[in-house]
C-alpha cells in the first residue's frame, strides 16, 4: 500500500502551510494526488518572437529586448511599490510593470543594458503598451549560440495555465506542481492491463507528466485521451457495481391484474395512448413484475404524457396489493398532480367512499401546509392501506408518515430532489420499493449515462394527438420598444379569442419595508448607474403596470412562492376554470401546471433564465387544440451570448437539442447539480457533452468487468482507486441514487 501513500501526502508537508491553506480553502486541493489531478485549463504558446513595433493587443507574446531603464515608484501613501522597466529592441519601446512582492527579484536582475526574453499578455495603460508581471529569462550576451538556443527553448515551450484563484495565480500553482511531480511515478493505475494495452494507452505516470509539462501539443492530446478514459471508466465501474447490487436486492413483484383498477381506468380514457406511452408502459410493467427493485428514469418532452404513464404504473401496483407514492418538488405541483389524477380517475379515485367505484382506491394529498384534521385522516388512510395512491411534497418523508405496503415511489422532476430525500421515502417500504424517476428536462444521452447511470432509461419523445405547435419569438425590448407594445396587443387578442395568458418574471418583488431599505442604499450610489445592473423585473410591479396600462380591463392575477398555499391553490383553480385572463407568475408554474386554454406566454427578462427553464416554461402553453405563442422579452444586446441563447430557444422545440445547447454553454457543473456533486468533483478532464464516445465505450468495458468480477477481487488497483473516489460522501451518494 506504500504506492498510494505519496498521493495521500498532505500538501502542507511539501509546500508549506500558507500555500497549502490557500489551496485547501480556495481550490479544494488537500493532498499530492489532488494537486496532480488539478490539470491545466489550457496551454499558452509563448509564440515565436515578436518585434516591439508589431505587438498585437490582448495577445500573449514573447519578445527579446534590452532594458533601457528601470525605476521603483511608490504609491498609496508609500504603502505600495511598483517597478517600471522600459525595454527597447531597436524597433520600438515597451513598458513592463511589477507590483508588490513581485518587485524584488526583477529589481535586482533587470538592470539597464541587460538583455532578456519576456513573455506575457499585451495590455494598454495610460495609452502605452505594457506587459504586467511577465515571465522572463536573462540571456548571456557573451555566448551568441547559447543565447539563440535559450530563445528557441523559451519561446517554443507550452506554458500550462491552471485554474487559479485570486489568492494564488497560475504560475505559483505551476511551481507547486513542479514540487509534487516526482510523485506521479507512484500513481496507481486503475485500468486493467488488458484494457490498457488493447486500447494503446500511455501509462498513467507518463500521462500525468505529459499533461503538466508537455513538450508538444501531441503530448497534451495523448495525456488527455488517457486521463479522460480513467475518469469515465472509474465512474462507470462505480455505477455498474451499483446496478449489479440493485439486482441482488429483494422486492415484491407487482404484476398486472386483469379486470382490475388499471383496466377500468384504461376503458374510460377518452383517447388512445401514443405508441411511445405504450412502449414505455411495457418497459415499466416488465420491471415491476421482477423480484428486484425497478430503478428507471422516465424522461420526455414537455407535455409528452409522462404523468399518464406514471399513473398507469401506480394503478398496476395498487392492483397488485401495494401502495404508490408520488413525490413532487412544490406544493403547487403536488396539488396540481392530485387534482389532475383524481380528475382522470373520476369515481375510481373514491374507493370506499359513497358513489366511488368498488374497484377504486383512495387518492390522498399530503403537504406541509394541510390542516391538522385533513393531515391526520391522510396519515390514517396510508397506514391502514385505505389510500392506494398518495401525492405529496417532502412532507411524505417525515418520520410520522407510515405506509401499509409501499410498492412504488415516483419522483417528479428529479433535479429538484436531493438523493437523501429519495432514499428516505424508499426506506418506508417493508422491502425496497420500485422507483420511477420522472424528468421533464430532456437529458442528453451522455449525461443520462453519467449522472443517472444507475437507472435504466425510458424516453417519451412523441407528443400526444391534439397538442398544438408553439411559435416562439424574441422581443428585443430595448432596441425595438414597439415590439413589446405589440406583444401586449397579442396577449389581448388571445384573451378576446377566449383564451388565457401567462406573464413570467424572474422575481416576486419587494414588500414596503424592503423597498425602503433599498431606497436608503440607492441614495448613496453614484448617479450614473449602469442600466445593465438593474434588478430583474418583478411579478408585483409588472402585474400592477399591466392592470393600469397595456392590459387594463382584463382580469390580471399574481402567483408566487410567498403566497399562502390556499391562496396559491385558489388562484390556480380560478385560472384553470377560465375566471382569470392573465396570470403574472414566477417560475412556480414551470412544471406540471396544465391549463389547456392558456395559449400565450410572455417571459420578461428572458435572458435571466436558463435554456431548459425557458423550454419548461414554454411547455405550459399549446396544451390544447389552439396553437401556442411564447414571447421572450429581453433587453440584452443583439450580439450578446444571452441573445444567442434566446434565439436558440426560439429556433427549436426539440428539448433534447436544447439540453445539449444548455450543457455546452453552462458546462456540467450547473447541470449535474448539488445532488451529483460527488460525481462532478471526480470529473476534471471529462466533459460529458463532448466525450460521448469515451463514456459509451467505458460503460461497455465497465459492465463486462463487473459482470465477471463484481467484487473486483482480481483488480486490486481498480478497487484502490474506487475507494479513493468514493470517499464517504460519494459512496453515500451512489448508494442512495
Amino acid at each position: 500500500m506504500d504506492r498510494v501513500s505519496s498521493f495521500d501526502e498532505p500538501l502542507k508537508k511539501l509546500l508549506g502551510g500558507a500555500t497549502a491553506k490557500v489551496m485547501a480553502e480556495h481550490l479544494d486541493l488537500h493532498t499530492v494526488g489532488d494537486l496532480l489531478h488539478h490539470y491545466p485549463r489550457r496551454y499558452e504558446e509563448r509564440g515565436k518572437l515578436t518585434a516591439l513595433a508589431d505587438l498585437p493587443l490582448d495577445e500573449h507574446v514573447t519578445v527579446v529586448a534590452q532594458v533601457a531603464d528601470a525605476r521603483i515608484l511608490m504609491f498609496n501613501n508609500g504603502r505600495g511599490k511598483r517597478l517600471e522597466v522600459t525595454l527597447t529592441d531597436g524597433s520600438g519601446r515597451l513598458q513592463l510593470v511589477f507590483f508588490g512582492h513581485g518587485v524584488h527579484k526583477p529589481h535586482k536582475e533587470l538592470l539597464p543594458g541587460r538583455q532578456a526574453m519576456f513573455a506575457g499578455k499585451v495590455s494598454v495603460f495610460n495609452r502605452k503598451m505594457q506587459l504586467a508581471h511577465p515571465t522572463y529569462q536573462l540571456l548571456d550576451a557573451s555566448d551568441a549560440d547559447e543565447a539563440t538556443e535559450a530563445v528557441d527553448a523559451f519561446a517554443g515551450r507550452l506554458l500550462p495555465i491552471y485554474p487559479a484563484c485570486k489568492q494564488l495565480d497560475s504560475w505559483r500553482i505551476a511551481k507547486a506542481v513542479d514540487a509534487v511531480l516526482p510523485s506521479a511515478q507512484d500513481a496507481v493505475d486503475p485500468l486493467p492491463a488488458s484494457l490498457r494495452e488493447g486500447r494503446g494507452f500511455t501509462p498513467l505516470p507518463e500521462a500525468l507528466l505529459k499533461v503538466h509539462r508537455p513538450q508538444t501539443k501531441a503530448d497534451v492530446e495523448d495525456a488527455k485521451a488517457r486521463l479522460k478514459w480513467d475518469e469515465a471508466f472509474v465512474l462507470q465501474v462505480a455505477l455498474a457495481r451499483r446496478r449489479y447490487a440493485d439486482t441482488q436486492l429483494p422486492a415484491v413483484a407487482r404484476r398486472p391484474v386483469t379486470d382490475g383498477l388499471l383496466d377500468a381506468f384504461d376503458a374510460k380514457l377518452p383517447f388512445t395512448l401514443t405508441e411511445g406511452q405504450q412502449k414505455v408502459s411495457k418497459e415499466i410493467f416488465d420491471d415491476l413484475a421482477t423480484e428486484h427493485p425497478m430503478h428507471r428514469l422516465l424522461q420526455g418532452e414537455v407535455g409528452s404524457g409522462k404523468t399518464m404513464v406514471a399513473l398507469r404504473a401506480m394503478l398496476t401496483v395498487v392492483d397488485a396489493g401495494g401502495q404508490a407514492a408520488m413525490l413532487a418538488p412544490t406544493e403547487v405541483l403536488a396539488q396540481q398532480h392530485h387534482r389532475s389524477i383524481t380528475e382522470m380517475m373520476g369515481e375510481l379515485a373514491e374507493g370506499g367512499m359513497l358513489g366511488g367505484s368498488d374497484r377504486g382506491t383512495k387518492v390522498v394529498l399530503l403537504t406541509g401546509s394541510m390542516g391538522m384534521a385533513a393531515r391526520r385522516q391522510a396519515l390514517l388512510d396510508l397506514v391502514t392501506g385505505e389510500a392506494g395512491i398518495v401525492i405529496g411534497t417532502h412532507a411524505l418523508i417525515e418520520d410520522k408518515v407510515q405506509f401499509h405496503d409501499l410498492g412504488l415511489v415516483v419522483v417528479d422532476e428529479q433535479h429538484r430532489f436531493g438523493v437523501e430525500q429519495r432514499d428516505a421515502l424508499r426506506s418506508k417500504g417493508k422491502q425496497p420499493p420500485h422507483l420511477l424517476v420522472m424528468t421533464a428536462t430532456p437529458i442528453p444521452r451522455t449525461v443520462a449515462m453519467t449522472v443517472f447511470g444507475d437507472l435504466e432509461t425510458s424516453v417519451l419523445d412523441q407528443l400526444p394527438a391534439g397538442r398544438s405547435p408553439i411559435a416562439s419569438h424574441v422581443v428585443p425590448a430595448k432596441d425595438k420598444p414597439h415590439f413589446l407594445a405589440r406583444a401586449w396587443e397579442r396577449v389581448r387578442e388571445e384573451v378576446e379569442n377566449g383564451h388565457q395568458a401567462y406573464v413570467v418574471c424572474p422575481r416576486i418583488g419587494e414588500d414596503a419595508e424592503e423597498a425602503e431599505g433599498k431606497k436608503g442604499k440607492a441614495k448613496k450610489k453614484a448617479p450614473e448607474e449602469d442600466p445593465e445592473k438593474r434588478p430583474p423585473l418583478a411579478v408585483l410591479e409588472i402585474a400592477d403596470e399591466l392592470r393600469k396600462g397595456a392590459l387594463a380591463g382584463l382580469t390580471v392575477e399574481v402567483l408566487h412562492g410567498r403566497m399562502h398555499p390556499d391562496e396559491k391553490d385558489d388562484v390556480m383553480r380560478r385560472f384553470a376554470a377560465g375566471d382569470v385572463d392573465v396570470l403574472v407568475a414566477t417560475t412556480v408554474i414551470e412544471v406540471g401546471v396544465n391549463v389547456p386554454n392558456a395559449t400565450a406566454m410572455v417571459i420578461m427578462d428572458a435572458d435571466r433564465f436558463g435554456v431548459s427553464q425557458l423550454h419548461q416554461l414554454r411547455g405550459r402553453v399549446g396544451r390544447g387544440s389552439a396553437p401556442g405563442l411564447c414571447l421572450l422579452v429581453s433587453e440584452a444586446h443583439e450580439a450578446s451570448p444571452a441573445r444567442a441563447r434566446l434565439s436558440a430557444v426560439a429556433a427549436t422545440l426539440d428539448g433534447f437539442e436544447l439540453s445539449r445547447i444548455d450543457l455546452e454553454q453552462r458546462r456540467e457543473g450547473d447541470v449535474l447539480g448539488q445532488a451529483q456533486s460527488g460525481v462532478r468533483s471526480s470529473l476534471r478532464m471529462l466533459t460529458v457533452i463532448d466525450d460521448e464516445e469515451v463514456i459509451a465505450a467505458a460503460r461497455e468495458e465497465a459492465v463486462a468487468i463487473v459482470a465477471a468480477d463484481p467484487e473486483l477481487e482480481h483488480l486490486p488497483e481498480l478497487r484502490t482507486v474506487l475507494a479513493a473516489l468514493l470517499d464517504k460522501d460519494r459512496e453515500e451518494y451512489l448508494d442512495k441514487g
